[in-house]
């Protein structure tokens, strides 16, 4: 995916309410932009951080920039979330993602049940693989982790998808690690102990757990491949 417009360079200067953060243009000037993130973004909103912002030509947006990536360490980290589901969709349809090859069609926000969406359902034929996906942007001693903070709706969504495994379906967890610098996954127990241990018993149940990594940079997101993971 490459950005069109070009991205905008900036400082992060601090995050808060959780959806918005102040950034300093390269002219100097101080915005307030979006911040399209539900996370705590561990490692990736340090005051004095590199950025980029895209820019939306709506005019009733009352915060016209959204913050897209931030550098930290020696890597750009992809932090809008909003895009992940299109990077993972895109990737599948090209026959990126070996577990799930030539679909022959997806649907995106897919309900399973009365109180659930799941985020795409792969077809291979007539028979979907639910897919919920997943944004990583943590990285700790080398260590993608999610989640960054406790996720009670991610829980959910593993309870989701491992009903669907018994009733006889297919189905699978997808994390997208949007740093170059990991060089594995794992659940992050420390944060939410709760969520690790479901996507354990998930996996074990035969809930497919997939973990890919993506290129980042102001120019484009690609995934570029898998990553090994652990869930011991």
């Amino acid at each position: 995916m490459r950005f069109s417009p070009p991205l905008i360079p900036a400082i992060l200067l601090r995050r808060y309410q959780r959806f918005l953060v102040d950034v300093q243009l390269a002219d100097g000037a101080v915005v307030t932009a979006h911040c399209p993130n539900t996370g705590s973004m561990l490692s990736c909103s340090v005051p004095g951080s590199p950025a980029y912002l895209s820019e939306s030509a709506n005019p009733q947006r009352k915060y016209p920039y959204s913050l897209e990536m931030v550098f930290a360490g020696d890597t750009w980290i992809g932090v809008n979330t909003s895009r992940t589901n299109t990077l993972v969709a895109d990737a599948i349809e090209r026959g990126q993602i070996t577990e799930l090859p030539h679909p022959d069609r997806i649907k995106r926000e897919v309900r399973t049940s009365p109180a659930c969406r799941l985020d795409l359902a792969v077809f291979q034929g007539s028979t979907p693989t639910f897919v919920e996906i997943k944004s990583c942007t943590w990285v700790d001693d080398g260590w993608a982790m999610f989640p960054d903070a406790v996720t009670a709706r991610g829980t959910k969504h593993l309870l989701e998808l491992r009903d669907l495994v018994l009733r006889g379906g297919k189905a699978a967890v997808f994390f997208l690690v949007q740093r170059s610098d990991a060089i594995g996954f794992r659940p992050a127990d420390m944060i939410d102990p709760l969520y690790a241990r479901t996507l354990r018993e998930a996996h074990d149940d035969g809930v497919a757990v997939l973990v890919y990594q993506a290129a980042v940079s102001p120019e484009k997101i690609h995934i570029t491949g898998p990553l090994p993971y652990s869930l011991i």
